[in-house]
């Protein structure tokens, strides 16, 4: 009899809760590719979510993390102080800004968590506004920050109280221009101080510089400095969620760089260690000051061997990947767009760097979650792992790796090409 796969022995041991995109079981990976069990080698766009950002097993990484590993493994960052714990936060305060403060834990949930007590406890107001299409975590904070599907909260209220929800632009679907689309997003956070809370009373914005679970929708630069604006007028704190934007994936090492907008409080993880547990909540000095010892806390956050792969993921962005980003993403998304040309179902191409999105429709212009459906499983019988996004599961994303070169970006297109093709054919 042979000998049950991966996937088969997991049926008896886990819940189906955390849902899977594939029933790949995976050996082995290096650079943009993974293998599985059987042997098969497949190109990785997905990069276990946005987390690999400088490959599957970078030798870099893993000999930082060796290294790590025979000096301290745990400190513990409530007891002791180590020195990769001081050189990541050095590094990441480099480019955020002398002017902030960094605290570490284990997740974007986390960090998300952090960030929100963080702006309650020195704002001393009880509001958060969140944006319609969001995706924050899975505990339960982040749960009630999240509004990108009704599944995430199902049976799980009540939740987080005095949270209320703000449009995000998304000209695309609403048909509106960019100057329109702006227009009624912030007509509608007038109508929330003006009918349901006082800006006085809102501790702190949080939200995404490009949404990730929502649809890789890029806003309008105008929108995040309006924002900024309306914070600043209001004494409200200005949260970005960089747990799946940050660490070079947009083009440059953060996100918010992109609009020239500078938040009061960043949030990240993912990418931040590549593929070790590991996030970062980091904030303006004049908060994280205020914050008083003993209201937050936790055991494994800064790690000492995440921290030493941290250091390493920094080094290596800074050498070059953040550019071949900028550049291969360049060249992906021309890519992307002369299939577009041909295809009226692929109703945009949009992203920044290499996180890129591409958004399907039926004939009649509706979001077509089956036909994307079609489109992975025949890219992954061709060997590409793609994942989907959006609100309808109507956008297929790209995230490879930013080590990907452009020759494994035509042969990734290759398979997509054909997915598409063939998907539309039957469908």
């Amino acid at each position: 009899m042979a000998e049950k796969s991966l996937y088969e022995k997991s049926l008896n041991l886990f819940p189906p809760v955390a849902s899977r995109a594939t029933h790949l079981g995976i050996v082995k990976g290096e650079g943009i590719y993974v293998w599985d069990e059987t042997g098969r080698k497949y190109f990785d766009f997905a990069s276990g979510v946005a987390v690999v950002n400088c490959g599957h097993n970078n030798p870099y990484v893993v000999e930082k993390a060796k290294e790590q590993m025979e000096k301290l493994i745990h400190g513990g960052h409530n007891v002791v102080y180590y020195p990769s714990y001081i050189q990541l936060a050095e590094k990441i305060i480099a480019h955020a800004g002398s002017d902030y403060k960094i605290y570490f834990s284990n997740s974007g949930a986390e960090a998300n968590e952090a960030a929100i007590k963080l702006a309650k406890q020195v704002s001393q107001r009880p509001g958060i506004i969140s944006f319609k299409h969001s995706f924050h975590g899975r505990t339960l904070a982040t749960t009630t920050l999240t509004a990108s599907s009704a599944r995430y909260r199902l049976n799980y209220e009540g939740l987080l109280p005095s949270v209320y929800y703000a449009e995000y632009p998304y000209a695309t679907r609403t048909g509106l221009s960019e100057e329109e689309e702006i227009k009624r997003c912030l007509s509608q956070l007038d109508d929330i101080f003006h009918y349901l809370i006082e800006p006085e009373q809102v501790a702190c914005m949080i939200l995404e510089p490009v949404q990730g679970e929502g649809g890789y929708i890029v806003p309008p630069k105008s929108f995040l400095q309006a924002l900024r604006r309306i914070c600043d007028e209001h004494g409200i704190l200005l949260a970005f969620d960089e747990v799946q934007t940050g660490f070079g994936r947009t083009g440059k090492m953060f996100a918010y760089e992109n609009f020239d907008v500078k938040p009061d409080i960043l949030t990240l993880a993912k990418a931040i260690a590549n593929g070790f547990p590991l996030s970062a909540m980091v904030a303006k000095k004049s908060l994280m000051d205020k914050w008083p010892a003993g209201t937050h806390g936790g055991t494994f956050g800064g790690n000492p061997v995440a921290c030493a792969a941290g250091v390493a993921v920094m080094e290596l962005l800074e050498g070059g990947l953040i550019d071949n980003a900028v550049d291969v993403g360049a060249y992906f998304k021309r890519k992307l767009e002369e299939l577009k040309e041909k295809h009226e179902e692929i109703l945009e191409i949009r992203g920044l760097g290499l996180m890129i999105g591409a958004e399907f429709v039926d004939r009649k212009g509706k979001p077509d979650p089956a036909l994307v459906a079609s489109i992975r499983e025949k890219a992954l019988e061709k060997g590409l792992i793609l994942l989907s996004c959006g609100v309808s599961k109507n956008v297929i994303r790209f995230i490879p790796p930013l080590v990907v070169n452009k020759d494994e970006i035509d042969q990734a297109m290759d398979i997509f090409t054909e997915s598409v093709e063939e998907s539309l054919l039957v469908h």
